[in-house]
């Protein structure tokens, strides 16, 4: 049996496909590509596919993560080029090592989010971000599948910064990216509660929705804030592995 870690995204309107969505979409790319995947026992036997840590709908995503199991040892490069082909365009997979560790969900210990906040000054927002940081708690609403929830969206952001990026904006109106490194903690934050947070501690209330991508997830380093691969290891451990014999 061999174990497959695949790096997939999710682009443009595909940002809106809902995971149970993509777990559909995903099982037909299986077939489609002949993928020979292990099943597990009982009355209902399903492939066996790990979904780890996937994006809140509506969401753009370049860093989402999935393992599957398969019957037969496969290349990871061929077997990522055939799933990417069954795939409609827009959910890419664009990364592919076979595993030789364990605990990748383990290693997904934070996200790296743009939000872009169109018709938003940058000057305004970074004013917003120095008085979200500053304050010792700020607590949002969420509603829950058991109803509405109050936490503190604070203490997990590790990072959050401004910026003004003008080939983004031809048209010349306001448009502030942030840029937001948040821990994976219980319960979760996501980016529409810092953006909550935002507008509690600074009344920073965008004109529109913001756009928001996951640019990547994995390690935190603290002292920096950089989050790193989290499929390095299986890399790492594939290069001092001995070769596998043919057959």
């Amino acid at each position: 049996m061999q174990r497959i870690r695949l790096r997939y995204t999710k682009r443009g309107r595909l940002r809106f496909t809902s995971h149970r969505d993509f777990q559909r979409a995903f099982e037909r790319a299986l077939r489609r590509a002949e993928v020979p995947m292990a099943y597990s026992a009982g009355f209902t036997p399903h492939p066996k596919v790990s979904y780890a840590n996937a994006a809140p709908t509506g969401t753009g995503s370049e860093a989402e993560y999935l393992e599957i199991q398969l019957a037969e040892h496969r290349d990871p490069e061929k077997l990522r080029e055939l799933l990417d082909e069954s795939l409609p365009a827009g959910l890419d997979v664009i990364d592919a090592v076979e595993a030789h560790t364990s605990g990748l969900a383990d290693r997904l210990q934070a996200s790296v989010w743009e939000l872009r906040l169109d018709g938003v000054e940058t000057e305004v927002a970074g004013h917003a971000v120095e008085a979200f940081l500053a304050a010792e708690e700020v607590l949002v609403e969420r509603r829950t599948k058991n109803g509405m929830r109050t936490f503190d969206s604070r203490a997990a952001v590790a990072q959050l910064e401004a910026s003004d990026r003008e080939g983004d904006r031809p048209d010349g109106k306001a448009c502030a990216i942030l840029r937001l490194v948040v821990r994976h903690v219980t319960p979760a934050v996501r980016p529409d509660d810092v953006l909550s947070g935002l507008r509690a501690t600074a009344d920073l209330a965008p004109p529109v929705p913001a756009a928001v991508t996951r640019l990547a997830q994995g390690l935190l380093d603290e002292e920096t804030g950089a989050v790193t691969d989290p499929l390095a290891p299986d890399r790492d451990a594939a290069t001092a592995a001995p070769p596998r014999p043919p057959g």
